[in-house]
Parts: C-alpha cells; sequence; structure tokens
C-alpha cells in the first residue's frame, strides 16, 4: 500500500500535526505500507527530522512575500487558519498534483487546518482515496475516511461538512500514539499506586514560540512543591526560547533539567507525577499514561479539547494569559487522593491503541472504493 502525507509544521503551526502523521506512518511502514510525505519549508519546520526517521519527504518551497500577499488578499475565502499555508489553496495543489500524479498513492493522508474540500478536489485525479485528520470540524472536505481524535468528539460534529459515504472515526479512542504508550500503561498505573508528587514534568509543545514554559517555571517559584520534588521541563530542538528557559532552569528552587528531542517521552510521563502541559496532541499521551495534568490553553483550537478533559476530571485548567494572576498549582492538587482521582478519569480517555483502530480501517480498502 502506498500512503502520502499532507502536512506542515513550523514557529506559527507547531510540530503536532506533522508527529502524528509520524506515528501513523510507522504503525503502517511496521505493517508493508510504503509512506511519504510533502511538507513546505517553513521556519521551523520537521522535513530533515522526518528523513531522519527513514521516509521520502517533498518538500515545498519556503513561502514567498508575494505569495503571503496574494493569500491575505483572498483571506476572506479561506478557512480560519488558511494563514498557516503560506501559498493559496490553488498554489499548494499545484505544486502538489505532480509529486501525487507520479506516485499516484492508495491512500492520501491529509493533516493541515488551512487545506479544504478545494485542495482536495483539485488533486482527486492523482490519489485512489482520502483520509483527513481534523479537529475543529469548521470547513467542508470531500474524503473517504475523516479522523477526529479528539475526546468527546461526535460524529454528527462533521455530517454537515463530508459527503454522506465518508466513514467518520471520531473520538479519543482513535488518538494516534506511539506503541511505547500502551505498553507502558500498566507500569505507569502501578507505580501510581501510592501517589505523591515528587516528579513534575513540563511539555509546553514542540515549539512552544511565545515561551509558555519559561512563565510556567516563573509561575512555580510561588507555589508550594515539595522541597525534594525535581522538574524536567521537555523543548524541542527548534524552539525559539530553549536558551532563556535554560537560564530560568538553572536559577529554580528546585532541581529543574531541560531535556532537548528527548525519545523517550513515554517514559517520562510514566515516570512523572504531574504534567503542566499544553492542551495539544500530548494530552492523549498524558491519559493514556494516567499522568494528572494542569493544563494550559494557548490558542483558541485547543480550548474545546482542554475543556472536555477538564470535564472528564483528568485535568485541571489554566488560562495561559492568566498565570500572574492565579495559583498554577494548589496545595490541594499536591494531595495524593487529588492525583489518584486524576489518573483514574485520565485511564478512560484514551488505551493508546488508536492507531491500531485506524489501519484497520484503512486496510479495509474495499470499503472505500470510489
Amino acid at each position: 500500500m502506498n500512503v502520502v502525507f499532507r502536512a506542515d509544521a513550523s514557529i506559527e503551526i507547531g510540530t503536532g500535526h506533522v508527529m502524528r502523521c509520524l506515528t501513523l506512518a510507522d504503525a503502517l511502514a511496521a505493517r508493508g505500507a510504503n509512506c511519504q510525505f510533502i511538507s513546505r519549508a517553513h521556519l521551523g519546520n520537521l522535513i530533515e527530522f522526518v528523513r531522519s526517521r527513514g521516509y521520502t519527504v517533498h518538500a515545498l518551497s519556503e513561502p514567498q512575500a508575494s505569495d503571503k500577499a496574494l493569500l491575505l488578499n483572498n483571506e476572506t475565502q479561506q478557512p480560519t487558519h488558511s494563514h498557516w499555508l503560506g501559498a493559496t489553496q490553488a498554489q499548494d495543489a499545484e505544486a502538489c498534483a505532480p509529486i501525487l500524479a507520479d506516485l499516484q498513492p492508495d491512500w492520501l493522508i491529509l493533516d493541515h487546518y488551512a487545506l479544504d474540500a478545494r485542495w482536495e478536489r483539485a488533486l482527486k485525479p492523482h490519489y485512489r482515496r482520502l483520509m483527513v485528520i481534523d479537529d475543529l470540524a469548521d470547513r467542508p472536505h470531500e474524503c473517504n475516511l475523516l479522523l477526529d481524535q479528539t475526546y468527546s468528539r461526535k460524529a454528527e460534529d462533521y455530517r454537515a461538512w463530508v459527503p454522506a459515504s465518508c466513514a467518520l472515526l471520531c473520538g479519543s479512542q482513535y488518538a494516534l500514539l506511539r506503541p511505547e504508550f500502551a505498553a507502558l500503561r500498566p507500569y505507569s498505573l502501578q507505580r501510581r499506586a501510592e501517589t505523591q508528587l515528587r516528579q513534575l514534568l513540563i511539555t509546553m509543545g514542540g515549539v512552544d514560540k511565545d515561551n509558555a514554559t519559561g512563565q510556567v517555571l516563573e509561575a512555580l517559584r510561588s507555589c508550594p512543591l515539595p522541597a525534594d520534588c525535581r522538574i524536567t521541563v521537555v523543548m524541542g530542538a527548534t524552539a525559539p526560547w530553549l536558551a532563556e528557559v535554560e537560564r530560568v532552569a538553572h536559577d529554580m528552587p528546585w532541581s529543574t533539567q531541560v531535556e532537548v528531542g528527548v525519545k523517550d517521552m513515554a517514559q517520562l510521563m510514566a515516570d512523572s507525577d504531574l504534567a503542566i502541559g499544553a492542551a495539544g496532541a500530548t494530552s492523549w499521551e498524558r491519559c493514556c499514561l494516567g499522568l494528572p495534568t494542569i493544563m494550559l490553553v494557548l490558542a483558541d483550537n485547543q480550548r474545546a479539547i482542554a475543556q472536555a478533559l477538564y470535564y472528564s476530571g483528568a485535568a485541571q485548567l489554566v488560562d495561559g494569559k492568566e498565570l500572574e494572576r492565579q495559583p498554577l498549582i494548589s496545595p490541594q492538587l499536591i494531595e495524593s487522593r487529588k492525583l489518584s482521582s486524576m489518573t483514574t478519569a485520565a485511564l478512560a480517555v484514551t488505551d493508546g491503541l488508536g492507531a491500531v483502530r485506524v489501519i484497520e480501517n484503512l486496510t479495509n480498502k474495499a470499503k472505500y472504493e470510489n
């Protein structure tokens, strides 16, 4: 089976879209699929990282000033996140067309908030089936299969946006997690039998363009953490505030380590007692391992995920803009009973086997014949 992914990463977009596609690509490749990527060379892209994982990446040129001006002129006709593309949908489709015409994939998998049915129709002659990964339910798609891994998402949310024949995989049972998360789930649960706050993990996304990590560290100074608490901060290699965060970490009252390019995130999460994290794709990783979370909402498109996890009991919410006005960690949260109840709620959100369920749908080709 030949599969092509169209996804971007950048300082503005972050890394989550490419990383969840990479998770699915790894799972497909393990079953013999040939997977390739198409990504635009935005500032902060992950093109070389994906190549280092053994995949061919067809790089689209970095957006030019003229492309951005044309995009702004057409802004009212485009999706809400159209500026993330760095070109118009027509320009992007034109750039992708010769690549897809040559590859003729069995599945084209699209994960991009700036693209919709217009792009999909333009490229339809060059792929057999289309899968869309989305979280927003805010624009039309012409696809065979749509995945939205948001907790509590319902198929009805997409019925007005997709063809009647489109299969909808909605809910966090389909969350795309690497296999090590499900594998470490029993261990993580066992070590939480006697929960106490000794290890705090901070993960604000691979890019963190607005330095939420630094703000979190400053806010922690006034929190009643145990004297022997250890803090681990995880950042991406392209994070623009990395040096500043390392400086702040050095002066923290508690032992604070900054890790870059982490390859054992599942183990780090399993060994942590509490996380402070953004409401992005790592939400599902934390839930799979039962890791209690203080969740920061850093963008409007994260709000629905954050609120759903808050109402489930798996996370507490803090507005990223209010860090200076409210305590980040309360004495009540440090109590083992509260952490234990959050663990129980988080474990119910996802079991980490979403990629297996998605692949079962992708490989059932007859169901999606055009």
